[in-house]
């Protein structure tokens, strides 16, 4: 769930605030809040630049390790913790006379896991012991090609995309589709349907296969 407010401070500029929640395990377990401040800068017509600040506070898996036979070794609780992160995009965008517009975006983003003190449980003596989980930096540039149907005044903007996270290689493919509702000149919603599957990434971190169910609000003036 999200929540969306911009502020068009003239032809060109244009600065928002944003905020959301994700669940996952079907609702059950709370996986993120994030809040964050953007800006937008017109170039030309169809070619757009972006920057922005994400602060996103995180509820990290647990993760085991295992030893060679198979047993448990070291046992760490899931925690929350804070993250952050920056970016930068350009987006690209050209409608047709039919009302088609294609979007295709490139997106930089630098993300930041704190350092972490906690506790690992050790399975061979039965206790607890400090443990510290280093910060960790993570580059990742996310490409996104859009499709919609954009005809003005229109009520329904349905649309799909299909956007890749690359860092080094490819990690996460995530495939979208939705619908805008402009309800009115300053007030919109967003329905969609999101699948996403994982590359090269440790199962113990991140389900395989992810399914997303979405809705925002976005207020401009």
């Amino acid at each position: 769930m999200s929540v969306e407010v911009q502020k068009s401070l003239d032809k060109q500029w244009s600065v928002g605030l944003e905020a959301d929640m994700r669940t996952r395990n079907n609702f059950q377990t709370m996986d993120r809040w994030k809040v964050g401040v953007g800006a937008s800068y017109k170039i030309t017509k169809g070619l757009k630049a972006d920057v922005g600040y994400l602060m996103m506070y995180t509820n990290f898996r647990e993760d085991i390790k295992y030893k060679e036979s198979g047993a448990y070794n070291k046992w760490l609780p899931s925690y929350w913790g804070p993250r952050h992160r920056i970016y930068a995009a350009l987006t690209g965008s050209h409608k047709f006379q039919n009302n088609i517009k294609v979007a295709l975006r490139e997106r930089w983003q630098w993300t930041y896991r704190t350092e972490h003190e906690g506790q690992l449980w050790d399975f061979d003596d039965a206790r607890w012991e400090d443990n510290v989980r280093d910060g960790k930096g993570k580059h990742q540039l996310r490409s996104r090609l859009e499709v919609s149907y954009d005809k003005k005044k229109a009520l329904l903007v349905p649309f799909a995309s299909v956007e890749l996270y690359n860092s080094w290689a490819i990690e996460k493919v995530r495939y979208t589709v939705g619908t805008d509702i402009q309800l009115t000149k300053h007030h919109g919603f967003q329905l969609f349907y999101r699948h996403q599957h994982m590359h090269n990434t440790s199962a113990r971190s991140y389900d395989p296969h992810m399914n997303y169910i979405g809705v925002g609000y976005k207020l401009k003036w």
